[in-house]
């Protein structure tokens, strides 16, 4: 057996990590420092991006009602996500804890071996395997893994002593978030910019609140324990002129404007995923669904490094498609910030963006960036306008029954779509058969501006993303046994398959 991956930090990226890597049949050990989870609601929902990944992998019953709402907005400009099909602002009123949860018990029933109450002091990485020096309750003692994975947020102890280049800006400003009870405060969902900075309010029922201070003139600084609740009341009070020092705080928490992405996502046994490899403003609730992201486009790969299978260069596509993403991140959420927390100097700009965001072109470019749905990686040539794009959730007829796309990624395979009943197809891909699940299939109700129009068959990757998509009259052999061996390895022999 070869040694577990070391999982370092059981939030959501971690936690989504250590499904992965089980779902690929990898061994994985999870290392938390906290005893017991925070259970604090810091991210309030998901993007519609993180909602179908969920989807992909049957995550979603076991969160229950879901619903999601059309309207959002960009840097507390409101915006109409209901320009992209399929698109939404978010999961709303799911909690945190309450994401963390359900991936950890997902986890948990997949053999994910969880380890709180131990922590990483130290790691070397000896060219075959890393070890971690972890901090438990018996003292400090060894652990040996295959490869680790800090997912330790944005001051990531992985990515310090590993030596992880961290380049950017730091924080100017201090800002708190905190859950407040019996306060009654009038709603400011998405949030309001005032004289001296920006304030949110939103409520999340039994009389709770979230609210959010952004002061300007107010200079950061590192904090080793939450702020007071007196600090974050008169934060409030210098910017609305509300007295709010009655209500009972739930939490309380501080955070600020720093703007850093490492380097680089991998150093030999050592990668960065979530926080750890980017930090940024939290604006749009965007963090944790990236670091989600990070996790499900990185599951698979290392499983398959881990396992023996990975063709040559299929680890190191995480860094190249995801570092990009985390890139783009930094300069979405730095431009909400501009918006939303400077001050009257930047009306101008917001009066012109909010023009331009009436006309469609703009609306669905915002929308993308922020849902995630834009993310298209280079999986190789082709034209086809799906090709490297995430496969959205859409119906499938076949002989067994209905189908959706996304059920029939709840494996962690590839998929194969034959649309065209091709039985050459068929036969080609039958030495990935122990990798890949070849479907023969139609859309229901194919219409010319259903994203599979114009395809005969659409190879998936386990992330979602198309790898290869074949049109009418195109040859198929060579490109689809490229494809095949790029993402899924070497095939099987002929003698071992024909059993």
């Amino acid at each position: 057996m070869p040694d577990p991956v070391l999982v370092v930090g059981a939030g959501p990226a971690g936690l989504m990590l250590a499904g992965e890597l089980r779902t690929a049949g990898a061994e994985v050990v999870v290392i938390e420092r906290l005893e017991q989870p925070t259970g604090q609601s810091r991210g309030l929902g998901f993007t519609a991006r993180t909602m179908e990944v969920f989807d992909q992998r049957g995550l979603l019953p076991r969160l229950g009602d879901v619903g999601t709402t059309d309207r959002g907005h960009f840097g507390g400009l409101p915006l109409d996500f209901g320009v992209v099909p399929g698109a939404h602002y978010g999961g709303k009123h799911l909690s945190q804890a309450r994401t963390e949860a359900m991936l950890e018990s997902w986890a948990t029933d997949l053999g994910a071996d969880i380890r709180r109450g131990q922590e990483l002091v130290g790691l070397t990485d000896r060219g075959d395997f890393v070890e971690a020096q972890v901090r438990g309750p018996e003292g400090v003692h060894p652990l040996r893994g295959c490869f680790l994975v800090g997912c330790d947020g944005g001051r990531s102890i992985v990515r310090k002593a590993a030596g992880f280049a961290f380049p950017g800006t730091d924080a100017t400003m201090k800002m708190f978030l905190a859950d407040v009870r019996g306060c009654e405060l009038r709603p400011r969902p998405i949030g309001e910019t005032l004289p001296g900075g920006m304030v949110m309010a939103a409520p999340l029922g039994d009389d709770v609140d979230r609210i959010i201070v952004c002061e300007r003139g107010r200079p950061a600084r590192r904090r080793a324990e939450p702020p007071g609740w007196d600090e974050v009341a008169a934060a409030w009070q210098r910017l609305t002129s509300e007295d709010i020092r009655h209500g009972t705080p739930v939490w309380t928490s501080s955070f600020g404007d720093a703007s850093r992405q490492a380097s680089e996502y991998r150093k030999g046994r050592v990668l960065l995923a979530g926080d750890a490899a980017h930090v940024h403003l939290p604006a749009g609730g965007m963090g944790m669904n990236v670091s989600i992201q990070d996790s499900v486009n990185l599951g698979w790969k290392l499983a398959a490094e881990v396992l023996g299978w990975a063709p040559p260069g299929l680890l190191d596509s995480y860094h190249a498609e995801r570092h990009p993403v985390g890139r783009r991140l930094l300069t979405n959420t730095g431009a909400q910030g501009l918006l939303f927390l400077s001050g009257s100097e930047m009306q101008p700009l917001r009066d012109v963006l909010t023009e331009l965001m009436r006309y469609e072109d703009v609306a669905r470019h915002l929308v993308g960036m922020v849902s995630g749905l834009e993310i298209r990686y280079d999986v190789g040539p082709g034209g086809h306008p799906l090709l490297g794009r995430r496969l959205p959730k859409l119906e499938l007829t076949r002989q067994e029954g209905p189908v959706t796309t996304t059920e029939l990624l709840h494996t962690g395979r590839s998929v194969l779509l034959n649309l065209s009943d091709d039985e050459s197809l068929r036969a080609l891909a039958a030495p990935w058969a122990h990798r890949v699940d070849i479907v023969t299939a139609r859309p229901r109700g194919l219409a010319a501006d259903n994203p599979l129009a114009g395809a005969d068959a659409v190879l998936v990757r386990p992330d979602g993303h198309v790898a290869w998509v074949a049109g009418p009259r195109e040859e198929v052999h060579e490109p689809l046994s490229a494809a095949l061996h790029r993402w899924s390895g070497a095939p099987l022999p002929e003698a071992a398959h024909a059993r």
